[in-house]
């Protein structure tokens, strides 16, 4: 007889990437959210995720320890993840395990799950979060590892509709249950940050904000680039928050354009919801989003998003409603949507408004973490059937 999931809480692995990125930051959120829902959430990860400032007697962290050894060049991190995940299986009775990312994270999942075979069987869920598919998409060399680890998890999700239909495409695999990002619509919230917008914009500019990691594929530089064209016309400043490989640009031509005092980066921080209530544009130019995270995080703050149309980001922006999509790389025409919608406070705070009213109906953690939670009861009753 089938064991039953449907009601006990749940014990629960998850591993993530703990870097500033989305797929880390929903992990952790997904982790909190599901603790206070009476389950019990190990995180396994080389470090504690960002967005984990606190752990209760309903979460926990494991760190994934790598041992130096002169025969390795490169530190087996996936190795020593899929013995810290089976060394937490056993200790802690995982009900299942969900990993974020199939490269390797699905494949350590697999070693894990194969090692603890004998006893019993330990489910395996990969969330699939963009950078999986467009690195295939990129290096062909990945794409039998990746369609393996994918193929081989007792259930996948996708945050969004594109990236379902692209990992389809690419690797024929189509069984995956789309669940998007999500916000909490209390942690996100406009809230009055009197002395920070103070900071930032003593003579009451607008403050335009763009937050990633500074990958390339998020363009950062173009933010400067469109801001430098704002300002020429509106009083603003511009807040880039997040670090990462293209910060070096994005200073360098902060000063070719003259902008040292109106462009701050202010660096990775923890409080995003503090800097989103004090803007009043997000800039979101990247060339590539299979959700966008921080344009659902801005919404959830009152904040319209001038976003590339590309990737998930329809699926969450709603053109001429609560932002505006422009080609990726057009430069002028976000400068022109931008400095439009800054010089109409009335159009602007109607589109904030609409655009929390969105956030909440659609990507709210109450809509979505029952979406989790069902999935995770389906994929544990086939599982305990026999099937897959």
């Amino acid at each position: 007889m089938a064991k039953d999931f449907t009601t006990r809480p749940l014990t629960i692995g998850i591993t993530c990437y703990p870097t500033y990125g989305g797929s880390g930051i929903v992990a952790a959120e997904l982790g909190k959210e599901l603790a206070r829902r009476g389950h019990t959430v190990h995180f396994i990860a080389a470090s504690l995720p960002m967005r984990l400032t606190e752990l209760s007697d309903r979460l926990f962290f494991h760190e994934v320890e790598m041992l130096e050894y002169p025969l390795f060049e490169h530190l087996p991190y996936d190795l020593a993840l899929a013995t810290q995940q089976f060394r937490v299986a056993c200790e802690y009775g995982l009900d299942l395990l969900h990993v974020h990312y199939a490269v390797p994270h699905a494949i350590s999942a697999y070693l894990a799950r194969e090692m603890l075979r004998s006893s019993r069987y330990l489910p395996v869920i990969t969330t699939l979060h963009g950078t999986d598919i467009t690195l295939v998409g990129r290096d062909r060399s990945y794409l039998p590892i990746t369609r393996f680890g994918i193929a081989q998890s007792d259930g996948v999700t996708a945050v969004s509709q594109y990236l379902r239909r692209a990992t389809c495409e690419i690797f024929g695999l189509c069984d995956i249950r789309v669940i998007p990002n999500f916000i909490n619509g209390e942690d996100y919230a406009r809230r009055p940050r009197p002395e920070l917008r103070e900071r930032f914009a003593p003579a009451g500019e607008k403050i335009l904000a763009h937050i990633s990691n500074f990958r390339p594929i998020k363009r950062a530089p173009d933010c400067v680039e469109i801001f430098a064209r704002v300002v020429e016309r509106v009083p603003s400043r511009l807040l880039m928050i997040g670090d990462g490989p293209d910060r070096a640009r994005v200073e360098w031509l902060v000063e070719r354009y003259g902008l040292t005092g109106h462009v701050h980066c202010v660096g990775k921080q923890p409080n995003i919801a503090d800097f989103l209530s004090i803007a009043d544009l997000l800039l979101l130019p990247s060339e590539m989003e299979a959700f966008g995270l921080a344009a659902l995080e801005a919404m959830a703050c009152e904040v319209p998003v001038i976003a590339s149309r590309t990737g998930g980001v329809p699926e969450v922006v709603e053109d001429g409603v609560t932002g505006v999509l422009l080609p990726c790389g057009d430069i002028e025409a976000m400068a022109q949507a931008a400095t439009a919608l800054l010089q109409d406070d009335e159009r602007r705070r109607e589109m904030g408004r609409r655009a929390r009213e969105r956030a909440l109906a659609h990507f709210s953690s109450e809509r979505i973490i029952p979406m989790y939670e069902a999935y995770y009861r389906e994929v544990l009753a086939r599982a305990s059937e026999g099937k897959r």
